[in-house]
């Protein structure tokens, strides 16, 4: 009997330590571990890189829509507004931003979650894929811009269309309130 009841203690001793175990990883992350790994993924360089990679297409995009009006607009008007944009890009509040996520990490993700990220991100290869990122990002940004720009192209000549009709239709019927249009 007596045997029976240390080996029950020593069962419910290790139970006891592996709940403790998994309600820690279970536990709600804290503002300590969400930053931990914010700093591991390097979360502010990881922005300014990033604003960085995003600059590029984003002056490719001022220069092929604004490049129709070249002649009408001044001469230095392309380098102010790539210029102006820069600048509203390096004025963002990033820190405070970063701050304002750190909640939602919290809401969303467990210790253990945090924990597992942070483990990956240290390790060599999760340290790689934060170094390639933000050529991934300009490459993909690059890459996507065509079709990003026919999309666009597509809703404004369908918009354009809409708003046409609607006037259309607003002027044929004076005092009647015009109908929608189907899509």
């Amino acid at each position: 009997m007596k045997r029976f009841l240390l080996t029950l203690a020593i069962c419910l001793a290790f139970v006891k330590t592996g709940a403790a175990q998994q309600s820690a990883a279970d536990a709600p992350a804290t503002k300590e571990d969400v930053q931990k790994y914010l700093d591991v993924v390097h979360s502010r360089e990881m922005m300014a890189q990033m604003v960085e990679a995003m600059s590029k297409p984003m002056h490719q995009m001022i220069h092929e829509q604004y490049i129709k009006d070249k002649d009408k607009l001044p001469a230095d008007f392309e380098a102010r507004m790539n210029k102006m944009m820069d600048d509203t890009m390096k004025g963002f509040p990033w820190d405070e931003m970063l701050q304002a996520m750190v909640p939602v990490y919290q809401k969303h993700l467990t210790k253990g979650n945090v924990d597992s990220l942070v483990a990956f991100y240290g390790s060599p290869t999760g340290q790689k894929i934060l170094r390639e990122l933000p050529a991934i990002t300009s490459e993909a940004m690059q890459s996507m811009m065509p079709m990003l720009r026919k999309q666009m192209n597509t809703m404004t000549e369908r918009v354009q269309e809409q708003v046409a009709q609607m006037l259309k239709d607003s002027k044929t019927r004076p005092g009647e309130k015009p109908q929608a249009t189907p899509n």
